[in-house]
């Protein structure tokens, strides 16, 4: 059985065709940072588009929100980036855990997760999933994260690169996508290529493989604000920053709210056809 194919799992549906299972008990160690995940996710056409524990990195599940630094907690998965040391074993993995569904319906949900350290809540997680067809070929995925800080004191989101890592600033929402024998392509707008997409804001940004094509957009002005974390060449793997420079500050009882909206296509589109796909996820 696969591992991720576990009774605390939901499918959801597009048109009534099933297009991703979300696991809220992923059978994963301490190591891996625990956190409820969609897994896999296909195109109409039924090609996987996600990956989950892959061997060049065990702590990737999917598509999700892992960071590397909530409170000095490593809620990523792996090696915690140290300052002058670089990465190093630490025992500091926290986990999310389902707390429960606030609604339960096949295109979508609605979910309360606590981001733990042990039995102590450090964050409080409304995560809100839909899922919304495009066309015969395209479909989107709209996944909002808000992040409440429930104790009395300042609590901060940091990553690798506010740690003192350059040019990795992960953590936030995050997909990761097959590993092929190819390395896909990726594109915005007006760039095209890991080493000019990756950590600068773009309106939209596009990971096209074998077959399928990923059109990521922030559908809020903060979350269009972060810049784009992407990965090719290493792996395929895309996300969005929320600490890409300094760290986040979350004040006693405030939220931080983000919104990416994914569009899951068949083939190749042009950046014209992109562009439309995602104008059209966005405002549906």
């Amino acid at each position: 059985m696969d591992r991720t194919s576990i009774e605390t799992s939901l499918m959801l549906r597009c048109s009534g065709r099933p297009v991703a299972r979300y696991v809220i008990h992923p059978s994963v160690g301490p190591r891996l940072a625990p956190r409820p995940c969609l897994h896999p996710v296909r195109t109409f056409g039924g090609l996987p588009v996600t990956e989950f524990g892959p061997v060049d990195h065990p702590h990737h599940l999917g598509v999700g929100v892992a960071v590397a630094d909530a409170a000095g907690r490593n809620f990523w998965g792996g090696r915690t980036y140290v300052r002058d040391q670089g990465p190093t074993e630490l025992d500091n993995h926290g986990e999310q855990r389902h707390l429960e569904y606030k609604l339960r319906d096949p295109d979508g949900f609605v979910e309360e997760i606590g981001w733990l350290d042990g039995e102590r809540e450090l964050l409080r997680e409304r995560r809100t999933v839909a899922v919304t067809p495009l066309t015969t070929s395209a479909w989107a995925l709209d996944f909002t994260f808000s992040l409440t800080n429930p104790s009395a004191a300042e609590i901060s989101i940091g990553s690798p690169a506010t740690n003192g890592r350059p040019g990795a600033a992960y953590g936030g929402f995050f997909w990761r996508a097959p590993k092929e024998a190819r390395a896909p392509e990726v594109f915005t707008a007006d760039a095209e290529g890991e080493a000019a997409v990756h950590g600068a804001p773009a309106d939209w940004l596009a990971l096209a493989g074998h077959g399928w094509t990923l059109v990521f957009a922030g559908a809020t002005p903060e979350t269009r604000g972060d810049p784009w974390f992407v990965r090719t060449a290493e792996y395929p793997g895309v996300g969005s920053s929320l600490a890409p420079e300094r760290r986040l500050p979350i004040g006693p009882g405030e939220t931080v709210v983000r919104r990416v909206v994914t569009v899951v296509a068949d083939g190749r589109p042009s950046r014209a056809e992109a562009a439309g796909l995602i104008r059209k996820a966005v405002t549906a």
